[in-house]
């Protein structure tokens, strides 16, 4: 086995004195004290078992062997720096390519406010956007299909060990109604009071559809769902055709106002979501990720994209 006093770090002390010939020279360009280099030089001597140097005054002069070391130790170096970035890009750390997944209901302004933020900090980065459900996302996320992703955290299992989570903005959800319903926009309704409406709903794993449940739940009565469907605008579409009424969250009130009846629920009804920022913590010191979540940090403080 290759002794334990032979590290790569060791190597690029050694080949570093090797260029400048000189401890303090090698120590200044390391970052080093001089101390430091000429401790790793001696143990890397030590693990090696021969004479790699020899005094001559005050001086440390290599012998014929450190050159026969130096030009495996170049080899060796280069090859595990290429080999450390291959493998970060195939983790896909580091790349010009950054995939995002997030909810439909955030590409209205969200997921827009942060891509054009993105674009300022780092202009030659791809994005690419994968729209689905919370559960789907968060399933992507976890086997590594996507870099981050933009969900409600709310309503989803999510290891915090594993995940860093930054919350972007909460929001609430609002009665959707067909616009020839006889009720007024901005009205607050009582669940109760639609027992006998019907109703549209997203399919589970959407996080509006777990606010939809308990909502339902609270009021004590099951509604009647004449069909469910896999994104929101479908969904709103099917409201606006008159198929029935639905329960939606707030941030999409400005695209529907006008062709919809919006009311707010009563208090007890009412279920926050909390839109967070979801990525790995093994992947927080990535460039890409960390232009991301200052980007976010900057939509949840309500400032513009630099």
């Amino acid at each position: 086995m290759i002794d334990s006093e032979i590290t790569l770090k060791k190597l690029e002390i050694f080949l570093a004195f090797m260029e400048k010939e000189n401890i303090g020279r090698a120590a200044e360009k390391l970052g080093l004290s001089s101390v430091s280099v000429h401790r790793a030089l001696h143990t890397l001597e030590e693990g090696f078992r021969c004479p790699l140097f020899i005094h001559k005054g005050r001086n440390l002069l290599p012998l014929p062997a450190a050159q026969t070391l130096a030009e495996y130790a170049r080899d060796i170096v280069d090859l595990t720096y290429k080999g450390i970035e291959e493998t970060r890009l195939k983790a896909g750390f580091g790349q010009q390519r950054l995939r995002i997944g997030t909810l439909y209901s955030l590409t209205l302004e969200t997921v827009p406010r942060l891509i054009m933020g993105l674009k300022l900090r780092r202009p030659t980065m791809e994005i690419n956007l994968t729209m689905g459900s919370n559960q789907d996302l968060l399933t992507q996320l976890e086997n590594q299909l996507l870099d981050a992703i933009l969900i409600s955290v709310s309503d989803s299992q999510i290891d915090p060990l594993r995940f860093e989570i930054l919350p972007l903005f909460e929001d609430g959800i609002f009665l959707a109604a067909p616009a020839s319903c006889t009720l007024k926009s901005g009205e607050t309704v009582d669940l109760q009071d639609f027992r006998s409406q019907k109703f549209v709903s997203l399919t589970e794993g959407f996080a509006t559809y777990h606010g939809f449940n308990e909502a339902f739940q609270v009021a004590g009565f099951e509604p009647e769902i004449v069909t469910r469907v896999n994104d929101i605008f479908s969904m709103l579409s099917l409201v606006q055709a008159g198929v029935g009424y639905t329960l939606m969250p707030g941030r999409m009130k400005k695209m529907y106002e006008h062709s919809l009846k919006l009311m707010p629920l009563r208090e007890h009804y009412q279920m926050r979501q909390t839109i967070a920022l979801v990525f790995n913590r093994n992947q927080q010191q990535d460039p890409n990720l960390l232009a991301l979540a200052a980007e976010g940090r900057m939509y949840a403080r309500g400032e513009e994209p630099i």
